[in-house]
């Protein structure tokens, strides 16, 4: 396993200069991460893993292999576990997020996540928009108002909510309320957001707009996405990882992954002969 992880991760080049543009490069730096559940759940094993700034990344694999718990490891929402225990470092932009001296609320900020079922609050559009910015201290109509309107722009739904600011957002269709839930995490300017299956829930023509917004967005943040959906991964993702019982199996280009993987395993997966 070590061996393809190696063989697969974004390749450093040559040369001191060319080392350091590699780890400017790396947005997520992952070494040898574990993940307890309880007492004897292994959820994560020895992951290592490079992840690169301003990129999208994909985690696929069958129900239950830890792409999802993966994600949370991200932001620390696996905190909120009752004895989840986590060994090993993750670095975002060289700093250990797991270090005691983390601010959790300022890292929230920093790696926004967006979960499977549209979760806007009772509120109007506008406030769940301007609602991180509120709590931040931020109470100027002149600010609020440029940053909901580029939020929503950001999240292509503007157009569509211009006039219904006011509205309650549990009115939106799904599809809206998903990508409101994604102007208001991009509204407090996150470096890294997490998309933990943003289209299953949603009809084929909303799941369309969530993956041209994704597209659009790519150049912006650091984006990683857990999907069932192998297609949608090879449509919207620059590197997909392939998981498998806690263990991290192949990480590559899309292109290689889907095309030409290196382990048997992920092959299998890939061709529906998995399992």
């Amino acid at each position: 396993m070590e061996d393809s992880q190696s063989t697969n991760q974004p390749q450093t080049p040559a040369g001191a200069d060319g080392e350091a543009k590699a780890k400017s490069e790396i947005c997520i730096d992952i070494k040898k991460l574990n993940l307890y559940y309880a007492k004897d759940t292994h959820a994560l094993k020895d992951i290592t893993l490079a992840i690169p700034r301003n990129q999208v990344t994909a985690f696929i694999g069958p129900s239950g292999c830890g792409k999802s718990s993966l994600l949370r490891c991200f932001n620390r929402m696996n905190d909120l576990i009752d004895e989840c225990r986590i060994k090993g470092k993750i670095n975002i932009d060289g700093v250990n997020i797991y270090d005691k001296k983390t601010d959790i609320a300022d890292l929230r900020r920093r790696v926004g996540m967006v979960f499977q079922k549209p979760n806007p609050f009772p509120k109007s559009v506008y406030e769940n928009v301007a609602y991180g910015l509120r709590i931040q201290g931020i109470n100027s109509r002149r600010i609020l108002d440029e940053v909901v309107e580029n939020a929503l722009r950001s999240a292509a739904l503007w157009d569509e909510v211009r006039d219904r600011l006011e509205d309650n957002a549990l009115e939106l269709s799904g599809g809206q309320q998903q990508r409101l839930v994604i102007a208001r995490t991009i509204a407090v300017e996150p470096e890294v957001l997490l998309l933990d299956e943003p289209a299953s829930s949603l009809d084929p023509i909303s799941t369309l707009k969530i993956e041209e917004l994704i597209n659009e967005l790519r150049s912006t943040y650091t984006i990683l996405i857990v999907t069932h959906n192998m297609q949608q991964a090879a449509r919207v993702s620059d590197h997909a990882a392939f998981m498998d019982m806690g263990n991290m199996i192949e990480f590559a280009s899309t292109d290689v992954l889907f095309t030409n993987p290196s382990e048997k395993q992920t092959e299998d997966y890939i061709t529906g002969r998995y399992g």
